[in-house]
């Protein structure tokens, strides 16, 4: 098969994949709730814990971070040689697809979360100390300040200064790449920037219940 025929089979393959709606079909299937509907409105894992409770919001985190994962492993199917910048291209622009499948999800009508378990899931097939890091400083910052915006992009901010600064790789697109993901988390929170300004922004915890959503 061509190779451009193959990475834009991918890429397809990769947009789908993003595309699945865990935090609505989670939410509508088990509990009968749609938690855009609910809370902040956000079909990410946050929003499902403030609504569905713990258990359901960490399901939804491992499984979109998942899909981030499997779509930038997806490269493997190429003929690149891996490590290589061509496959490191490849591999990037399969995120890329997959985090706008989580942001527009074509099965969820267009409506999807902010991906940040998506972005983590990719950071780990890019780099998994990098990813670890932002990790890392995501929790630090929601034990001390309770904000998962907060964290979220934070951890975010770290994934280009381990890229650029502490792993030093000098591929130009994965230095691009880490910079656009940490405007595009700034971006998908600006909301969460404003409330946090005016110390409007509800502080994270843990719910074992359901909300009555009635």
């Amino acid at each position: 098969m061509n190779e451009y025929i193959l990475c834009g089979i991918l890429c397809v393959a990769a947009y789908l994949i993003g595309s699945i709606p865990t935090a609505v079909w989670i939410g509508k299937g088990i509990y009968g709730i749609d938690v855009r509907e609910h809370g902040s409105g956000n079909a990410g894992t946050t929003n499902t814990i403030r609504v569905l409770g713990t258990k359901p919001g960490l399901i939804v985190f491992a499984i979109d971070l998942l899909k981030g994962f499997l779509a930038v492993s997806m490269a493997h199917f190429a003929s690149y040689e891996c490590g290589t910048e061509p496959f490191v291209n490849l591999q990037l622009l399969l995120g890329v697809f997959a985090v706008l499948g989580h942001i527009f999800p074509l099965y969820a009508h267009f409506k999807g979360g902010k991906g940040v378990a998506t972005l983590l899931g990719i950071a780990v097939a890019l780099s998994p100390l990098a990813a670890l890091a932002c990790f890392v400083v995501f929790v630090i910052v929601l034990l001390i300040s309770k904000y998962v915006s907060l964290g979220s992009m934070l951890g975010g901010l770290t994934f280009p200064i381990m890229i650029i600064f502490v792993l030093k790789i000098h591929i130009v697109s994965l230095m691009v790449f880490a910079v656009a993901e940490a405007v595009l988390l700034i971006i998908t929170h600006k909301k969460n920037i404003v409330r946090l300004i005016h110390h409007e922004e509800n502080k994270f915890s843990f719910k074992k219940k359901v909300e009555n959503v009635n």
